[in-house]
Parts: C-alpha cells; structure tokens; sequence
C-alpha cells in the first residue's frame, strides 16, 4: 500500500515554517516541525521593531506580529508544529530516513529540512580578556529578557558591532529602559544603511568608534567600564556583543555532514540539497546571517525542490561548496540567487566563474562587510538547478 510522503522540518523559524506551509498546498505532504524554543516563531518573536515581512508578505510588520502570521499560516495549512522538542540526531539511511529526538522519540521521514538557524558569538567565543561580571549580552539574550520577559538589563550600554543587527539591538536596549552610550566597530565605518542608522545612532547621538575593538571589560560583580584596544575608557554597566554569526551546526555535524570554511554551515546547491540523500538545509544555518524575510524566501525555494526528490528520489552525486578568493569571506545559494560577503570595504564587481571561464560579471559598486551581496544574471540563470561543481566568485576592478 503507498502511504502519504513525511517531511520533517527541524527549526520553526521563518525558513522551516514557510517550508512547512508551502509543503502542505494541496494536502499530499504530511509535514512536521520540530522546534527546541517553547514558542515557535524563531527570532522575529521576540524583535518588537518594524522591518519583518517585505520581501515574502509584502508588507511591514514587526517581529512578534510576523512570528505569529507565520505560525498560524503553517498550523492552517495543515502541519503539525511542536515546539520544546529538541531533534539531536538525523540518521542517514538508503530508505527513509530517522529523526531522533532528546526524549528518545524516533519519527520516520522521506525528507528532512534543517532549518535550525544561527546564533551570534557571545564573549567567551571572542576571547575578551578582563573581569567577568554580570551584564554581558548578545542581542538574541536582550531581545528575550526585555520582549518576552519585560525585564531590564542595565542603563549604560555599549554596543559591539555595527551591522544591521547591532543598530537592531539599541531599540531592543531602549525597550528594556537602557540607554546606549557608544558603538564599536574594528572596520573603518558601520555597515549598516541610512535610514536604519539615523533611526536608532543618529537620533539618539550615540559615538560609533571606528577602527578599535573591545580589549577588556572592567568590573567586579557588575559591569563597571569597557577599555577598548586604543586605550579610551568607556563607563557603562552593559555591554553588548553583536553580529559575528555562527551557525546553529551541532546537528549538521552528528549527521556526519562536513563544514564549509566560510560560512562554518553546510555546503548545499542550489536546490539546497546536502551531500545526504533526502537532507536539505536552509535559511541562516546555511547563509548567516540575512534578513528573516529572505530565509522565508528560502523556504518557499525549498518546498519545490522537496517536492521533486519525493516525486523522483534523484539526488546529486556530490554538492561542492562554492570557492571565493579574497577580501570574499563566502559564497552560497539564498532563495535560488548566489549571496556573497565580503571582509572588507572594497569597489569593485563581482564576477562568477564557471570551471575558470567568466559566467556573470556585475555592475562596478562598493562591497561592505556584513551585508548581503546577490550575484544575478541570466547565464547563471541557465544553469541547472542542480549542484553545479566548479563555480567561483572574485572581486575584479
């Protein structure tokens, strides 16, 4: 007798739901995803800002209200969402294969969907030297305590990073009754764009200092002072270490999955299809970090090409990582497109190659670190969606 294909997705963050709901259309997919969080929504549900939602729902929202849409989009297509379940290890097999859980419950599935996310690196992860008080953060810990928990962290912060996120985390400081008194950045500017700079810094006329890192942190029970690597004293009572993604990769590594150098997630190809028959990997586990719109955009990616490994079970002999030279930190596929970082501030245009031959040359602009720099162009257009061996991107004047 045939039975209904079982998709386990694990992660209920903007990827594995949208995953999930998309799936679902026409009923012909039993879906489950599995979350460890006791509230599915991932990060957005506790980012009480506006900037959520553009690019999948076209429209802007904030992070709890999108969290709950994406939720309840799922539940009504018909998945089945579980939160508190935390999966530790996938078990690759010629069949189905098994997703194994902390309580020892085992769930048999045709496809499997990690969706599980990044994290940034906290202080101990950065080796920062001095005391080791109370009072220092991520974001990710500050957006919890002061959204989902209404608590708050201090009165005087310093924020460390000046990406998108840690413009992101002076809102979620004010919202816990915390003023931020500085910014630090080791670059020689922010990385972020004007209006989300004018939004949080520039209204507030909090000093980004450029071109230094934070060398130690003063203080005995509770944050006293930072010293950064120029000598200049910074006195506050929080501190607040941002950006500096990595991958939620635990499980990517039990499944016997190997690491790609830059983005320290799993290689997939376009189809976002792992070395493992039947695993797939997506959103920020994959590319981290981009914004939670476009790993939602990843799911929708995904779901056809789940589809088609249902419908065919044809897989790739092998998925290569996508090979960058320097100041190019990574190369990797988000919702289909190639998306690339760079080290450092660089003009220049981005050029792919294709086993040494120039495939897509863009237009001449400036590369900045940690933002989403998309390759487009028809010629890579036309290759198969399938894992595609030799590619390369470079920097060229």
């Amino acid at each position: 007798m045939s039975r209904t294909p079982h998709v386990v997705i694990v992660g209920a963050g903007p990827a594995g739901l949208t995953a999930a709901r998309r799936l679902r259309v026409g009923g012909a997919i039993d879906v489950t995803v599995l979350d460890r969080e006791g509230e599915p929504g991932g990060a957005p549900r506790h980012t009480d800002h506006l900037g959520f939602g553009l690019r999948d729902l076209h429209r802007l929202t904030t992070g709890p209200r999108y969290a709950r849409r994406l939720v309840d989009a799922a539940e009504r297509a018909g998945a089945t969402v579980r939160a508190a379940t935390t999966v530790i290890d996938v078990e690759p097999a010629a069949g189905p294969l098994t997703v194994v859980t902390a309580t020892g419950e085992r769930l048999v599935a045709d496809a499997v969907v990690l969706a599980t996310g990044t994290r940034e690196r906290p202080r101990s992860a950065r080796l920062v030297a001095g005391d080791r008080p109370r009072g220092v953060f991520t974001t990710g810990s500050v957006q919890h305590l002061t959204a989902l928990h209404h608590r708050r962290v201090g009165t005087r912060a310093v924020v460390v990073g000046a990406e998108h996120v840690s413009f992101s985390a002076i809102w979620s400081l004010e919202h816990g009754g915390c003023s931020t008194v500085a910014m630090i950045t080791p670059l020689p500017r922010d990385q972020t764009v004007a209006p989300l700079r004018w939004a949080t810094a520039g209204r507030r006329r909090v000093p980004v200092h450029t071109g230094v890192d934070i060398d130690t942190i003063v203080g005995r029970e509770r944050v006293e002072a930072v010293v950064l690597t120029d000598g200049t004293r910074i006195d506050c009572d929080t501190v607040v270490f941002t950006g500096d993604w990595v991958p939620e990769y635990e499980l990517v590594r039990r499944t016997g999955l190997s690491l790609t150098p830059g983005t320290r997630g799993p290689a997939t190809d376009r189809a976002m299809r792992t070395a493992a028959p039947g695993m797939f990997a997506i959103g920020n586990l994959v590319h981290p970090a981009e914004s939670a719109d476009r790993c939602a955009l990843d799911g929708m990616h995904v779901a056809t090409a789940v589809q088609t490994w249902l419908a065919d079970r044809r897989w790739p002999e092998a998925v290569h990582p996508i090979d960058v030279t320097a100041p190019l930190r990574w190369a990797t596929w988000c919702d289909g497109h190639l998306t690339v970082r760079t080290d450092a501030f660089v003009t220049g245009r981005l050029q792919v190659l294709h086993n040494g031959r120039p495939l897509v040359t863009g237009r001449r602009r400036e590369l900045v670190p940690n933002r989403a720099l998309v390759v487009r162009g028809a010629a890579l257009d036309r290759l198969p969606d399938t894992d595609i061996a030799g590619l390369a991107v470079q920097v060229v004047g």
